[in-house]
């Protein structure tokens, strides 16, 4: 009995350990290394940002009731923060925040004092004037600092998501400058510069209001943004967030513009106010490693098609033939960059307008996309320069923005040139329009960031443009001209054969200067000098709607000859038009749009009219 007792525990004893040999030996895991479950902690990426403007402009009469006081104060804070969001250390379902950050506010302040004055006891007067500037610079920047971050999910699938921001250090400096005029004892200004002092910039917080809901198709993903507005300041909120996800994430997609006329100045890009056609836009990406180990993986960049009624079944498409190889390190955020050219990009190929562009941040892994996060970019049409020669109906060009609205979106912006043409000023010279049209244009490409503008010449007002894309025009740092396309309009390019004889006449009373200036002889002149076009593609609109010109046969729009309209034009339409009416509704849809509408292929194609 004993002698089977023991027996019987040598063969159980014996059947263990086989059965662990054998596990061992087909590689089963043993439970400590079997994989956890998900802690259920959210993680991703936030950011939140905080714009401020406070403009102060107040005129006080000096006692003396001989001037007044002018003071224009601006101040500017702009605050932007980037939060990654990884599980907390300890796995328990809780996760921390990890924020990139940038504060810059801005303080400028410009007095100015203007008095009657006399020095020679009251037989004459003269303004005397002073003038101080005064600005102030406090920049913060905080890389990879604690942040608050919380998720709460309510029963009924509302939720709410807040962060809270640390106060991180700054730096401030400062400047400031006197000068005067018009004294009777002449008064030196001066002017130095505050020395950079270190500071402190306070945090911020922000808590979503809560009407944000669950997704029941895809409860594992929050995404969203919250904005508020008040006392002029105005905080937004975003977030991506997923619980339970793959370790490997992209946290963000952002795009950057350069601000007019700082090249490489770079800033964030407005979701409302968007980009202009031809500017260069930096598109970023971040990639969390949410992963114990160091990750490789490949991002691209492209733009989809998803939900446009037309394109819709097309396959996304690289914005740049790029793509990037990025290691990442556990814990680690990491961000990538590329350069795009958006030409084109404010419309379709077709020649549809495009209201939106959406851009796409694919990641993949192992031959496998593993996340990806689309966002999108309003880009509108090049600026339209208008010049008007001395018989332009402005009138009719009042009609102008309404014809770009309805084309395209209110995005898409047209300013006449103004003091450009003999009309304002009968004796300035074309070379003095030239120069008046040089600084309207950086003026219009200033107030509405645009590194390139399109620009439409009627008359006379085409030379103007001639000489000022032969001299004043620059080529941009991308290698490109300003002005894109010069279209031109019944311009006098050759002269006008009877304008020395109609000099005298009612019709050239106002504008002498213009008269002498298209006489063939001077004309000519005008043309040996005015030769380079610097890559502005040049396209003109041609009138044959008289056959007789100055009593000699001449096919011409009752102003121009034929010959005259399409001299420097290889590209050249037609039209029965008459010279003051060929800035008309017809004259926009057969021969402008088509010649502005460029889609980012350049497959759209340039239609040339004829009406003969």
């Amino acid at each position: 009995m004993q002698r089977g007792f023991i027996f019987t525990r040598q063969f159980i004893t014996f059947a263990i350990l086989f059965s662990l040999s054998i596990s061992i030996a087909f590689g089963q895991k043993k439970p400590s290394q079997a994989r956890s479950t998900c802690s259920g902690a959210w993680t991703g990426s936030v950011t939140y940002s905080r714009y401020q403007k406070m403009v102060d402009n107040k005129t006080t009469p000096r006692v003396s009731a001989r001037g007044e006081d002018k003071r224009d104060w601006e101040m500017v804070y702009d605050y932007k923060a980037s939060v990654a969001v990884i599980e907390s250390p300890e796995r328990n379902g809780s996760n921390i925040g990890k924020a990139s950050i940038t504060s810059r506010v801005q303080s400028t302040e410009k007095v100015t004092a203007v008095e009657k004055n006399s020095c020679d006891r009251g037989k004459t007067w003269k303004d005397m004037r002073g003038e101080s500037l005064s600005k102030t610079l406090t920049v913060g920047i905080g890389e990879g600092v604690d942040a608050n971050v919380s998720i709460g999910v309510n029963a009924d699938g509302s939720y709410t998501v807040s962060v809270g921001l640390p106060q991180i250090k700054g730096e401030t400096s400062g400047s400031q400058s006197t000068v005067y005029s018009g004294q009777c004892t002449p008064k030196e200004g001066k002017s130095f510069n505050m020395p950079p002092s270190t500071t402190s910039v306070d945090g911020n917080s922000i808590t979503s209001d809560g009407s944000d809901r669950v997704d029941p198709a895809d409860p594992n993903r929050l995404s969203g943004s919250y904005s508020r507005t008040w006392q002029g300041v105005t905080e937004k909120i975003s977030w991506n967030l997923e619980s339970c996800g793959a370790p490997l994430r992209i946290t963000d997609l952002r795009f950057e513009d350069m601000q007019f006329p700082n090249w490489n100045d770079w800033q964030e890009v407005s979701e409302q106010k968007g980009t202009v056609d031809g500017n260069w836009v930096k598109v970023k990406a971040k990639v969390l490693n949410l992963s114990g180990e160091s990750r490789f993986a490949e991002v691209y960049l492209k733009e989809t098609y998803k939900g446009d009624k037309w394109d819709g079944s097309k396959p996304d498409v690289p914005l740049k033939d790029q793509t990037f190889s990025i290691r990442i390190e556990p814990n680690e955020e990491r961000e990538i960059e590329m350069l795009w050219d958006t030409s084109g990009y404010g419309w379709y190929d077709d020649g549809r307008p495009r209201l939106v562009q959406r851009v796409k941040a694919e990641l993949w892994e192992n031959y496998k996309k593993v996340d990806d996060l689309t966002k999108n970019i309003k880009i509108v049409p090049k600026p339209l320069v208008f010049v008007p020669g001395i018989w332009t109906n402005l009138q009719e060009y009042e009609m102008y923005q309404n014809l770009l609205t309805t084309t395209h979106s209110y995005g898409w912006k047209t300013e006449r040139a103004k003091d450009t043409t003999g009309q304002s000023r009968p004796n300035r010279t074309v070379y003095d329009n030239a120069e008046m049209l040089d600084g309207f244009v950086d003026k219009m490409r200033a107030d509405l960031n645009a590194w390139h503008v399109d620009m439409l010449s009627h008359s006379t007002g085409g030379l103007v443009a001639r000489l000022y894309v032969h001299k004043h025009m620059q080529t941009v740092d991308d290698g490109r001209p300003v002005v894109k396309h010069l279209l031109m309009m019944g311009s006098p390019n050759l002269g006008v054969p009877c304008a020395d004889s109609m000099a005298n006449s009612d019709v050239f009373k106002n504008v002498m200067q213009t008269a002498r200036e298209i006489m063939p002889d001077e004309i000519a002149i005008f043309n040996r000098y005015v030769t380079q076009k610097k890559g502005t593609k040049f396209s003109a609109l041609v009138g044959d709607s008289m056959p007789i010109l100055c009593v000699s046969p001449m096919w011409n729009d009752g102003f121009v000859s034929v010959e005259s309209a399409k001299f420097t034009s290889d590209d050249f339409a037609i039209t029965k038009a008459m010279h003051p009416n060929m800035i008309s509704t017809k004259i926009f849809n057969d021969f402008v749009k088509g010649h502005l509408i460029t889609g980012p292929r350049s497959t759209y194609p340039v239609p040339v009219i004829s009406e003969q």
